[in-house]
C-alpha cells in the first residue's frame, strides 16, 4: 500500500546520492518535495504539517548542511521523524495478571473485525493463551456463522450463547471463560456502515459488561481519511487501547497508516498484511519506516522464520549441508516453508537494499508453483537420488506435472549445482 511512497522517497535520497554538500535552498527543495509526496499519499494534511516543520528545524543545520554524503543525513533524519510520527516503540499487548483477559473489537462494519478476531485468535493461541472467541455481532447476517468457521479452521471455540442479545451473550461468556480456564477472551462486536449513536450506545454497554483491557479499533487503511476520522469518533467515546489497521497489503495511498496514531495519539498495535489468518503483524514504527525508505526489514523476516522453523529443523537442515545429503524432498520441505511466509515479493523487500527494478523479476510465484508440481511427480526415490532420472522418468514427471521435459531437466540442473555450491560452503566451514 505504501510502495508509491517509497517509490517517491526513493526518487529523491536517489538524488541526492549524486550531490555533494547542500545549501539551505536545495533542503528546502528536498523537503518540498517529500511534502508533495506524503500529500499524495494520502497523509492527513496537519500531520503532514507538522512534520515537514520537525524535519526542517533539524534538517537545516550543520549535520546536514557540512555532511559529505547529504543523501544519508538526510535519510537519516527522515528515518528518525517517521519513527516519531507512527508512535517511536512498538505497544504490545496487556494481559490481566489473573483470569481471562478480555479484548474487545471495534469498528465499522466492513473494516474486517470478524477475520481480525480470528487473527488476534491465532497469535493468542501461539502464545499459549488459551482463546475464547465470542460472537457478539448478532445483527450483520452470516457473521455468527462466519465466525464458527473461522474458529473450526484455527482450532479455537467460539461463545454464541443461548439468546441473541450482545449484552447477554458477553455476559455468559465471561462467566464460562472465568469458570473453565481461558486465558484470553476475543470479542467481535457489531459495526456499522458508518458511526452513529446506537451502535457507540451498545458498545459502551458492551465495555461496561466486559471491562475490556484491550479495546481494539478495527480500521481499513484502503478508506484513507475516513478511516482517520473515525478513529476520531471511536476515540472520543470509548477508551480504546490500540488500533488494528487492516489491509495493509491493498492497493490504496496508505496515508492512514502515518495519520491515525498523530491524530488519535492512539498506538497501533497490529498490522493485516493478506488474506491468511497468520496475516496478522505487530506494529513496530521502525520497522515500517525502514521499510517506507527501501531500508528493509531483517528483524520481521527472522521473526517470520522462527515461527516455521524450529531449532530442531534447523540442525537437521544444517546437519545434512555438512554432510551434502540434501535431497530434493528437503528442497521441497523448505520451498513450501518459504511459501508459507507469504507472497514472496514481500519477503524479497524485507532484505536490505532490494532494488525493485531487479528483485521482481526474479520473483515468480508461478514458477514456484512449477517446481513444487515437479517434485510432487517424483517417486520417494527419485527425490532422494536425482541421478536415476533417465529420459523416459524425465517425460513421465513432466507429462505428471503438466510442464515440459525442458522445466523438469533445468530444475535438476539448478539442484545439482545447489548441492555443488552448498558443498563448498560445507568444506570452508
Amino acid at each position: 500500500m505504501l510502495e508509491e511512497l517509497s517509490d517517491r522517497l526513493g526518487a529523491i535520497f536517489q538524488r541526492l546520492r549524486s550531490r555533494g554538500k547542500l545549501t539551505e535552498a536545495e533542503v528546502g527543495q528536498v523537503l518540498r518535495e517529500v511534502r508533495v509526496a506524503l500529500l499524495e499519499a494520502d497523509v492527513n494534511l496537519a500531520v503532514v504539517k507538522d512534520f515537514i516543520a520537525r524535519l526542517r528545524e533539524r534538517a537545516v543545520g550543520a549535520e546536514v548542511l557540512d555532511s559529505l554524503t547529504p543523501a544519508q543525513a538526510v535519510l537519516g533524519i527522515v528515518h528518525e521523524a517517521l519513527v516519531e510520527l507512527l508512535g517511536t516503540q512498538a505497544a504490545p499487548l496487556r494481559f490481566a495478571p489473573s483470569g481471562p483477559t478480555v479484548m474487545m473489537l471495534a469498528g465499522l462494519q466492513g473494516s474486517g473485525k470478524t477475520t481480525q478476531s480470528a487473527k488476534l485468535a491465532v497469535r493468542l493461541k501461539e502464545e499459549g493463551r488459551r482463546p475464547l472467541l465470542v460472537a457478539c455481532d448478532v445483527y450483520r447476517p452470516a457473521a455468527v456463522e462466519q465466525l464458527q468457521k473461522l474458529g473450526e479452521h484455527i482450532g479455537v471455540p467460539v461463545f454464541t450463547g443461548s439468546r441473541p442479545e450482545p449484552l447477554a451473550i458477553a455476559q455468559a461468556a465471561l462467566e464460562q471463560a472465568r469458570q473453565t480456564g481461558y486465558g484470553a477472551v476475543v470479542v467481535d462486536t457489531a459495526g456499522r456502515l458508518h458511526v452513529d449513536e446506537s451502535m457507540m450506545d451498545e458498545l459502551a454497554a458492551l465495555s461496561r459488561v466486559l471491562m475490556p483491557l484491550e479495546t481494539l479499533l478495527v480500521v481499513d487503511a484502503m478508506t484513507g481519511q475516513e478511516a482517520v476520522k473515525v478513529a476520531q469518533a471511536f476515540c472520543a467515546r470509548l477508551t480504546v487501547t490500540g488500533v488494528i489497521l487492516t489491509k495493509l497489503d491493498g492497493d490504496a495511498r496508505g496515508g492512514a497508516a502515518l495519520s491515525i496514531r498523530a491524530v488519535t495519539q492512539t498506538p497501533i498495535k497490529f498490522i493485516g498484511t493478506g488474506e491468511k489468518v497468520s496475516a496478522l503483524e505487530p506494529f513496530h514504527p521502525d520497522r515500517l519506516a525502514s521499510r517506507i525508505l527501501g531500508m528493509g526489514d531483517v528483524a520481521t523476516l527472522l521473526e517470520k522464520t522462527r515461527r516455521l522453523y524450529d531449532e530442531r529443523q534447523a540442525k537437521e537442515l544444517s546437519s545434512k549441508i555438512r554432510r551434502q545429503s540434501l535431497t530434493l524432498e528437503d528442497f521441497l520441505e523448505q520451498l513450501r516453508q518459504v511459501r508459507r511466509m507469504g507472497p514472496l515479493g514481500d519477503v524479497v523487500k524485507m532484505l536490505p537494499g532490494w532494488d525493485k527494478r531487479f528483485a521482481m523479476q526474479d520473483v515468480d510465484e508461478r514458477e514456484l508453483a512449477r517446481v513444487e508440481a515437479i517434485i510432487c511427480s517424483m517417486t520417494p526415490r527419485e527425490r532422494r537420488d536425482p541421478g536415476i532420472l533417465n529420459a523416459s522418468r524425465r517425460r513421465r514427471i513432466a507429462a505428471g506435472s503438466g510442464t515440459q521435459v525442458a522445466d523438469v531437466n533445468r530444475l535438476v540442473k539448478q539442484f545439482e549445482a545447489s548441492r555443488r555450491m552448498l558443498k563448498r560452503l560445507a568444506q570452508r566451514m
